[in-house]
């Protein structure tokens, strides 16, 4: 099993002289790298952007849906890192209500279970096709209070990796938590990223006056 190390690609502005920050947590076999140029489809302009890199290019090991036990301790590590990310922002004068969130497939339930274990009032999630983490949900890992924070999982139905089932029971928890939750689904889409996805997001989060 692997602990990650902290190795965090940068883009956008710089940290001391943006607003807000954008955090983008990659997929399964995917890199920091390749996450970044999607920031050039949203409105990002006054925003750091912040893409943390797997060892090995995986969050965990196996399937999100399985015993977390399966997963450990590179789930764990991979919890920290963002955990220590987000520190590092804040401690940048960045405050949480400005930092955004956005993971796809692996990543996007990374994101899900990272916001969820620590709920408070974000900019704003996006989950392109994730749920939380785990073969039966803990609730007693999910603590505190979104504060209506906008929170955006898409997906797909079905989805090879992600069940519908899932997405709409991390829904269902967050809601429970206070997220202000969209959750949208799509008959029959790849396993990607659509256009359509991107639009929401902007519409969303980085509309004019959305991240101001």
């Amino acid at each position: 099993m692997y602990q990650h190390s902290k190795n965090i690609v940068t883009a956008g502005i710089p940290v001391e002289n943006a607003k807000s920050a954008l955090v983008m947590i990659h997929g399964r076999g995917a890199s920091a790298q390749s996450m970044v140029p999607l920031a050039n489809y949203l409105d990002t302009t006054d925003m750091a952007i912040f893409a943390p890199q797997a060892s090995r290019h995986s969050w965990y090991p196996t399937s999100f849906i399985e015993p977390v036990e399966e997963n450990q301790p590179a789930l764990d590590s991979a919890l920290e890192i963002i955990d220590e990310l987000v520190k590092d922002i804040v401690k940048a004068g960045i405050p949480a209500e400005q930092i955004y969130f956005m993971g796809f497939s692996q990543g996007a339930c990374l994101t899900l279970e990272y916001v969820t274990r620590n709920a408070m009032k974000y900019g704003g999630v996006i989950a392109f096709t994730g749920g939380l983490i785990g073969q039966v949900l803990e609730l007693e890992n999910y603590k505190g209070d979104f504060g209506q924070t906008t929170i955006l999982i898409s997906t797909g139905d079905p989805d090879a990796h992600v069940p519908l089932k899932r997405v709409k029971e991390s829904a269902a928890v967050m809601e429970k938590m206070n997220g202000r939750m969209h959750v949208v689904v799509y008959p029959a889409k790849q396993h990607t990223i659509t256009n359509e996805e991107i639009d929401i997001a902007n519409q969303l989060f980085f509309a004019d006056g959305a991240h101001s």
